[in-house]
């Protein structure tokens, strides 16, 4: 029998940090428990726990065995782990137990502690082209860059984000898994790793798994001594640890979205919602759920007050809502906060790419880069970083670093900060970690074990109370406007047509919500005047340049879903018939985020003008604006009709439009038509030859001359003119039932959906 080889009694140091989530035994919970550590038959014991409830750390957590081991890795005893409670009379049971089998991965070097990699560092060489940059934006280019913009440039959506590339403002970085799994960061077991206890099986059903009654906290670490005796012992791995009592902590939990989420509807949707549990606390209202998707856009953070580590695990769950409680659980996942505090990756709040002191990218830490840089020098036993005067160049860890080392180029953005931070920033992302970040966890459901219930992509911050409040804004949720561009009003005033008895206007998507003109009769000169005013609250997204509209999918739905459209205005021009079909004269689509620019006169309004509404690769003929921009349009647009695939003009029309934001529109309010509050501006009827329902025909005239009305404002009046020709002579391309004396009723619309 060969006998294995013994190494000269090596040294375990293990670090016995806490206990976590200890369950009752005997209907007795656990009070003032113990740990004891075997490992190749010698043992060690530590101090009992005074109060698990207070605070469940050991009041010593370093120890020291010395244990005969064999060379060979494979042949290595296990470590053995007791959780003893001590009750009165002397009763010790084990509460606990768990099994260390492989040693191999606590095997390490003495100097391994000590040993600090040095800084990987690129020096790019600065070109002088870039000093003739633009050092701030435009005005409005950062209006339309916020934190979703950087959100949508990292998932790669660049329709969504916009010019946010070329910005020069931090990018995103997105990992596909859970901030555990990614391998740089070890778990974020570093500084101590999770084991659990077992009680073991209670019933002959070997089958069933054992029970885990509780988690150990702690660390071992395996090092070989010197074979000569009269050489100095390698220095104590477990070196500068963080204090072991409680604190107190804030905790931000970012939900950006979910995706690939199971059916849970008979329509095959879900109307998912979220749910934050940390300890005893809960937060996420079900009357906030998002009906009818499996890819919801939270955009939702939640804020909760903690003392860890008695309330470590996070739980995310999703739910999906019902209207006969209970609802159906989608899927939960659950985070360690505890493991992302004490992690020399620093996982509690990430590092952006540059220090910015405003804009989407601003500095959310509580500690400045130079703050954080000391920390990080004292916690590795390195000399404090010494910065110049002017903050352009550093001292650490034995060399010398330049800020133009870092920046290469001139940023095109007016955000950063002063050089001192923005140079610590750099020297501290070269030191491996955690960048800011957005992760992906999976979904996982009790019922069904190990089965992926979707992904969920989100961020948490851990910030301690003793480092003072955190600073930062939270991003905020789409579907939500900024208060410069809260849900807005288009408004349209319209004043004057040819050959057109009647107005319907509508905006995409809202053609349940459509307005209709009142109806012009014997209208023989082909004109007749409206002032009339249409006004249409929507939602807008600046970022995605789409309106956020509500719109149930069936007669049947209960909710809502939300539908996202490129925000486009659509007129047409009826003729009211009382026993026949109404007459489709034309209409008019205008594209609000590109349009033709209106014609000041009306013989320059032709067909050209709506030609480049198509979206076709050359360059438009006709200037093209935005009403988002520009917030006020007054002119003349072409009318049209389709006729044998082509299209043929058949009408022109005058009208004013304005963009209003909520604010505005509760400052300026406004009537629909001619209603009361009739103001902003003013809407006189039209002339007495003109108006709706006017007896007899009338003779063709100038607004302001024609019978005893008096003349209309020239600012209110707004001209809708269709063509020189009578309504009989225009092909009708729609025929409907059903007219009505007010208004028509257009039965079936037209409309053109992007």
């Amino acid at each position: 029998m060969v006998q294995p080889n013994h190494s000269p009694l090596p040294p375990l140091q293990i670090l016995a940090w806490g206990l976590r989530g200890l369950q009752s035994y005997n209907l007795l919970s656990v009070m003032s428990p113990s740990l004891v550590v075997e490992c190749g038959g010698e043992a060690i014991q530590t101090a009992p726990i005074r109060d698990l409830l207070e605070n469940p750390n050991f009041p010593i957590n370093v120890f020291l065995m010395r244990v005969h081991l064999p060379m060979e890795e494979d042949l290595m005893p296990p470590i053995e782990l007791k959780v003893v409670d001590n009750r009165e009379f002397g009763y010790k049971p084990v509460v606990g137990q768990a099994s260390v089998r492989s040693l191999r991965q606590y095997m390490c070097e003495p100097s391994a502690e000590g040993h600090h990699p040095s800084l990987h560092l690129h020096f790019p060489l600065v070109s002088k082209a870039h000093a003739t940059l633009p050092s701030i934006l435009p005005q409005e280019e950062e209006e339309c860059v916020d934190w979703w913009s950087k959100f949508y440039a990292a998932t790669g959506d660049l329709a969504k984000s916009r010019d946010y590339l070329q910005t020069g403002l931090d990018s995103l970085k997105v990992y596909n898994c859970e901030l555990e799994a990614v391998p740089e960061f070890q778990g974020l077991q570093d500084f101590c790793q999770t084991f659990r206890l077992y009680r073991g099986l209670v019933q002959e059903k070997a089958s069933e798994d054992p029970l885990v009654v509780g988690e150990f906290k702690g660390l071992f670490q395996i090092y070989p001594l010197p074979e000569d005796p009269s050489s100095p012992p390698p220095p104590r791995q477990f070196q500068e640890l963080p204090e072991s009592q409680p604190q107190k902590c804030l905790v931000r939990v970012y939900i950006v979205r979910a995706f690939n989420l199971p059916p849970k509807d008979r329509n095959g949707l879900c109307d998912p919602y979220v749910q934050v549990t940390l300890g005893k606390k809960k937060l996420g209202d079900r009357d906030q759920y998002l009906p009818n998707t499996l890819e919801p856009v939270f955009g939702r953070v939640f804020e909760l007050p903690c003392t860890l580590p008695l309330e470590k695990d996070l739980q995310i769950s999703l739910f999906d809502y019902d209207l006969i409680l209970p609802d159906q659980k989608i899927g939960a996942t659950s985070i360690d906060l505890e493991n992302r505090l004490l992690s020399r990756f620093r996982a509690s709040c990430g590092l952006p790419q540059s220090y910015c002191i405003s804009g989407p990218c601003q500095w959310r830490d509580q500690l400045l880069p130079t703050q954080l840089l000391e920390n990080f020098a004292r916690m590795r036993s390195l000399a404090l970083p010494e910065f110049s005067a002017d903050g352009g160049k550093a001292t650490f860890m034995g060399r010398a670093f330049l800020l133009e080392q870092f920046e290469n180029k001139v940023p095109v953005h007016g955000h950063l900060g002063p050089p001192r931070e923005r140079l610590a920033l750099h020297l501290l992302r070269t030191c491996g970690l955690v960048p800011e970040h957005l992760e992906t966890r999976t979904l996982y459901h009790s019922i069904q074990p190990g089965i992926d219930q979707g992904k969920l992509q989100m961020w948490v911050d851990v910030f301690p109370e003793s480092f003072g409040p955190p600073v930062g804004q939270i991003p905020r949720c789409p579907g939500q406007l900024p208060e410069q561009a809260n849900p807005g009003t288009a408004q349209t005033q319209h004043a004057q047509e040819k050959a057109g008895n009647s107005g319907v206007v509508w905006l995409d998507g809202l053609e349940e919500e459509r307005q209709r003109t009142d109806v012009h009769y014997r209208s023989l000169g082909g004109e007749g005047n409206f002032n009339w005013r249409f006004i249409f609250p929507f939602e807008f997204l600046p970022m995605e340049q789409v309106c956020v509209l509500p719109e149930k999918q069936s007669l049947w739905s209960l909710d809502e879903t939300v539908l996202k459209v490129p925000p486009k205005l659509i007129l047409q021009v009826w003729d009211n018939d009382k026993f026949s079909a109404d007459d489709f004269l034309g209409v008019l689509e205008i594209k609000l985020l590109s349009m033709a620019c209106p014609a000041r006169r009306p013989q320059a309004c032709t067909l050209k003008m709506l030609q480049d509404e198509s979206d076709s690769p050359a360059p438009p003929r006709c200037p093209r604006t935005s009403l988002f921009k520009q917030r006020l349009a007054r002119g003349w647009w072409p009318c049209v009709v389709q006729e044998e695939g082509r299209q043929r003009l058949s009408g022109k029309i005058e009208m004013t439009l304005e963009l209003l934001t909520a604010k505005e529109a509760e400052e300026r309010p406004a009537g629909k038509g001619r209603e009361e509050p009739n103001m902003n501006p003013i809407l006189q009827p039209p002339p007495l030859g003109q108006r709706a329902c006017a007896p007899g025909p009338q003779k063709k005239s100038s607004p302001g001359q024609v019978g005893e009305a008096p003349p209309v404002a020239p600012d209110p009046i707004r001209r809708l003119q269709v063509g020189e020709t009578t309504h009989p002579t225009l092909s009708p391309h729609r025929s409907m039932g059903g007219v009505a004396e007010e208004a028509p009723s257009p039965g079936p619309l037209l409309q053109t959906r992007d």
